[in-house]
C-alpha cells in the first residue's frame, strides 16, 4: 500500500470515529427548535426561504425520504457533512506538504474543534456553510499547487453551494478576491477559467436570486432585523468577538496550531505560494468584526489555518532527533485529545438532565433545553384544540415562534391537528388559510400580545414538560389561549403578525 493510500485510510478512520461518536449521542434529547422549520420547509421545496437559501431544506428532504421522521437519520446527514470536512482538511495538509502525521494532526484538530463539533450534532445550515468554506479552501490550495486554471470551476461550484447554504459565504468571496489581487495569484485574473468559474457560480445561484426578487428580497429584511436584535442584546461586542475567535475553530489544545497556520501562510517560505489563504481568513475576520457579526460566523475559516499550522508543526518536528521526534508527536496529539475531551463533555449531549454537567453545559451554550418538551407541548395544544366545538367555523392553531409551529406540524398529524399557522419567517408567506379562522388556539403568546390582536382571549392550557426543564416555552410564554373576534380583518391582522426570529 502506498503512503498516499495509507494516509487516506487514516483520515477516513478519524472521520469514521467522529461519525460514530456523534451517532451514539445525537438523539439523546430531542429535536432542537431550529430543526423544526427546516423540516417544514423540506415539505415545501422552493428556491428560497426567509431565513436561509434552499440547500439545507433540500438535504432535509433527502433525509425524510431515506429515514422518515427519524431524528438520528436527519442528524446523520449533518454529521456526514462534518466527516467530509475532516477528511478534506487532512487532504489540504497533504496538498500543502504534510506527511502522514501532519495530515492526521490537521484532521484531529478539526474533528475536535468546539463549534463545529457542537453544530454538527444538530441539523442546521451552518454545517453545510462550513463544508462549503472548507471545499473552497481545498480547491484554492489545489489551484495554487498545480497552477491548473480549471480548478476555478470547482471553486465556483463550492462558492455557489455556500451561497445556497448561508449568506455569510459573501465574506469568503471578498477574502478570495483580496487573496488573488494581493498575491502572485493575480496572474489568474488573465485566465478564462477564473471568469468561467465566476459565471458558473452565478448561474447556479441565479434561481435563488430570482426567488428573492419575487419576494421583494425578504431575506434582507430578516437579516437586518436579526442583526439589530443581536446588537441590542449585546451579541455584537467586538472585544468578545475577537476573544471568542480563540475557541470557535479549535479546542483548548489546538489554538496554537491555527495561530501557527497564520504564520505559515504569511511568514514562512513554504507557505508563501499559498498566501491567498491567509487573506481568505483575515478579510472575513475584519468584515465580521466591523459588521458586528456573531463569533461563530468565522468558524469555517479555521480548517485551512489548522491545515497550514499542521504543516508548519510537522516540518519543525521533523528536524528533531528520532527520540525527541516521537515524544513531540505523541505530546502534541495527546494535548489535542485532552482538549477534545473538554469539548465533548461541554458541547455534546452526553449529560443526564439536571446533572451537574448538564447545568454547566446549559450555562455555556444554552441549546440543550431547546431540545426538551416538544411532544408535551403538542399534547397540550391537542387537548385544547379538541376541546373546541368544530361547528363554530374553522379552528386554527396560531404559533408565536417557528419552534412551536414546526413541532405542531411534525407531531400534530398523529394527534389529529391541522398544520399550524404563524407570522414568523417563511410561515408568514404561507398565509392563514382559506377560509380565515373563526377561533384560534394561541400558543407562544403572552396575554398582552394576544389581546393586541383579538378582542376575546380565554386561558385554556399551560405548557410544561415531563423533565421539568426551564426553557422558552415553559418559562417565557407558557399559557395557551383560545382567541376569537380579531380586532382587524385577517388580511390586515396578518400584516401586523409578521415577525422575524
Amino acid at each position: 500500500m502506498t503512503s498516499r493510500a495509507r494516509s487516506t485510510l487514516f483520515l477516513l478512520g478519524i472521520a469514521a470515529l467522529s461519525l460514530l461518536g456523534h451517532v451514539l449521542v445525537n438523539q439523546r434529547y430531542g429535536y432542537h427548535r431550529d430543526e423544526f422549520p427546516v423540516l417544514d420547509d423540506a415539505m415545501h421545496l422552493a428556491w428560497g426561504y426567509v431565513v436561509y437559501p434552499p440547500v439545507t431544506p433540500f438535504i432535509a428532504r433527502v433525509a425524510l425520504t431515506l429515514f422518515g421522521h427519524s431524528l438520528s437519520g436527519l442528524r446523520l446527514l449533518s454529521t456526514l457533512g462534518f466527516s467530509v470536512v475532516i477528511v478534506v482538511t487532512g487532504l489540504m495538509a497533504r496538498r500543502l506538504g504534510a506527511g502522514l502525521w501532519g495530515q492526521a494532526l490537521a484532521a484531529v484538530a478539526v474533528a475536535t474543534a468546539s463549534i463545529p463539533v457542537h453544530n454538527s450534532s444538530l441539523f442546521q445550515y451552518v454545517t453545510f456553510d462550513y463544508l462549503a468554506w472548507v471545499l473552497t479552501a481545498y480547491f484554492v490550495i489545489s489551484l495554487l499547487t498545480t497552477n491548473d486554471g480549471r480548478w476555478w470551476l470547482a471553486i465556483g461550484v463550492a462558492l455557489a453551494f455556500g451561497a445556497l447554504s448561508k449568506y455569510t459565504i459573501g465574506a469568503l468571496i471578498f477574502g478570495l478576491a483580496a487573496g488573488v489581487v494581493l498575491t502572485p495569484a493575480r496572474q489568474h485574473l488573465r485566465s478564462r477559467w477564473l471568469w468561467l468559474g465566476a459565471l458558473l457560480a452565478l448561474l447556479l445561484v441565479l434561481p435563488h436570486f430570482y426567488w428573492e426578487y419575487r419576494h421583494h428580497f425578504i431575506s434582507l429584511d430578516f437579516l437586518q432585523s436579526i442583526h439589530q436584535r443581536d446588537v441590542g442584546e449585546g451579541r455584537g461586542n467586538r472585544a468578545h468577538f475577537l476573544v471568542e475567535q480563540l475557541m470557535v475553530g479549535s479546542n483548548l489544545g489546538t489554538i496554537w496550531i491555527w495561530l501557527a497556520g497564520l504564520w505559515f501562510y504569511f511568514f514562512s517560505a513554504p507557505g508563501r505560494p499559498y498566501r491567498a489563504l491567509g487573506w481568505m481568513y483575515l478579510v472575513p475576520l475584519l468584515l465580521f468584526l466591523v459588521a458586528r457579526g456573531r463569533s461563530y460566523y468565522l468558524a469555517p475559516a479555521y480548517p485551512m489555518l489548522l491545515a497550514g499550522g499542521s504543516v508548519w508543526v510537522s516540518a519543525k518536528v521533523a528536524n528533531f532527533g528520532a527520540k525527541w521526534r516521537g515524544m513531540a508527536v505523541a505530546g502534541i496529539l495527546i494535548f489535542a485529545l485532552c482538549g477534545a475531551v473538554i469539548t465533548v463533555r461541554l458541547l455534546l449531549p452526553v449529560a443526564t438532565i439536571h446533572s451537574t454537567l448538564w447545568e454547566k453545559q446549559i450555562k455555556l451554550i444554552g441549546d440543550f433545553p431547546d431540545e426538551i418538551g416538544w411532544p408535551d407541548l403538542v399534547d397540550e395544544v391537542a387537548r385544547v384544540y379538541h376541546s373546541q366545538p368544530q361547528t363554530e367555523g374553522r379552528v386554527a392553531i396560531l404559533a408565536g415562534n417557528y419552534g412551536e409551529a414546526g413541532a405542531i406540524n411534525l407531531f400534530g398529524p398523529s394527534r389529529q391537528l391541522p398544520p399550524a399557522i404563524s407570522g414568523v419567517n417563511t410561515y408568514w408567506l404561507r398565509g392563514y388559510g382559506d377560509p380565515p379562522p373563526e377561533t384560534v388556539v394561541l400558543v407562544g403568546f403572552s396575554r398582552k400580545r394576544a389581546e393586541r390582536f383579538f378582542k376575546e382571549v380565554t386561558l385554556a392550557g399551560h405548557v410544561s414538560n415531563a423533565e421539568c426543564v426551564r426553557n422558552e416555552e415553559s418559562e417565557d410564554h407558557p399559557d395557551i389561549f383560545i382567541a376569537r373576534r380579531p380586532r382587524k380583518p385577517w388580511p390586515e391582522l396578518w400584516v401586523e403578525l409578521q415577525s422575524f426570529g
